[in-house]
């Protein structure tokens, strides 16, 4: 994108932001816009294993990605299995930046490949007590609540690997862990709307950490000053792999859209394929454009240097 412009306006300005909605790349995002830095620690991965986890600390600022130690990703086809996996990583990797000194924390909540209801975390020995005081951020788009046919096991359970029988289990293991929740804190995670995220592990960080939950693009467009950065700008370009109307319900692209337009500043739309192209239009984003032709192969506009030169001729063709 940043080549097209400059190719066709040599004269101009570009700001790259990169952003992300919550989910895998939240810490790439915001350690690239804060300039945090990257620190590594051992952590338990969703089976047990021991792994090297990635976080990142700005000032008393830590930014975790669940996914670093509890996520699908860590896991192979045949591994994922939530009636086995847990959260405990998630518990060591906060434990671990409050002892490099941290006091606040941005926490993302996709991708995990858990539904254990936060227990594995909570367990790990003299987290609550270290934590006591401290601020939690949640960077969250899933609004499931902890249990019920919107709950945690229901939805997301099965695309973790669980068969129809092992999600009622999965459900039945949470309303208890939502009662031993209740007992301990005095809090009733069950209806309450992200409680149901990564596999119910939100609901634990509401009820024993206090954390509130926000949007994910918008905890990253705040940390990052993005407000700031618009200044001046008269043109924002964004996109993703895949845009359609559930684009307007809270992905990064309408994030940068709400944001933008606040400013009067335009806001083209340029992903690898365009559905529902109307809908994204009516909602604001003033050129919608496909970056890959529809007669090509996904396996070809998937590979970089094809993706480069398409992302490229549709830049151009916006300009």
């Amino acid at each position: 994108m940043e080549k097209a412009v400059l190719d066709k306006y040599p004269g101009s300005v570009v700001v790259k932001a990169p952003v992300s909605d919550g989910g895998e790349g939240l810490l790439d995002a915001l350690a690239c816009s804060t300039g945090a830095a990257i620190v590594h620690a051992p952590a338990s991965d969703p089976l047990g294993r021991r792994i090297d986890a990635a976080y990142a600390i700005s000032g008393d600022t830590a930014i975790i990605e669940t996914a670093a130690a509890c996520g699908l990703t860590l896991l192979s086809e045949d591994e994922r299995n939530p009636m086995k996996t847990s959260t405990r990583g998630v518990g060591e990797l906060i434990l671990d930046a409050v002892g490099r000194g941290c006091r606040r924390f941005i926490v993302g909540l996709g991708g995990s490949a858990t539904n254990d209801g936060g227990e594995g975390m909570t367990d790990v020995p003299g987290l609550i007590e270290a934590v006591k005081g401290m601020e939690f951020t949640l960077a969250c788009d899933v609004s499931a609540p902890f249990v019920g046919v919107h709950g945690a096991s229901r939805v997301f359970a099965p695309q973790k690997g669980a068969t129809p029988r092992e999600v009622e289990e999965l459900e039945a293991r949470m309303e208890r862990r939502a009662a031993q929740i209740l007992k301990l804190t005095g809090m009733d995670v069950r209806d309450v709307p992200g409680a149901g995220a990564a596999g119910g592990l939100g609901g634990a960080f509401l009820a024993f950490f206090g954390a509130s939950i926000k949007p994910g693009i918008e905890v990253v467009l705040d940390a990052m000053g993005f407000d700031s950065i618009l200044e001046g700008a008269t043109l924002v370009v964004t996109g993703e792999g895949r845009s359609d109307r559930q684009t307007t319900m809270g992905k990064a692209p309408y994030g940068v859209l709400r944001h933008a337009t606040a400013k009067g500043i335009p806001v083209a739309l340029v992903s690898g394929s365009i559905e529902d192209r109307q809908e994204l239009q009516k909602a604001g984003f003033g050129i919608v454009a496909a970056a890959t032709p529809k007669e090509m192969p996904l396996r070809e506009a998937m590979k970089p240097e094809t993706a480069a030169a398409n992302i490229r001729r549709a830049m151009l063709e916006i300009l």
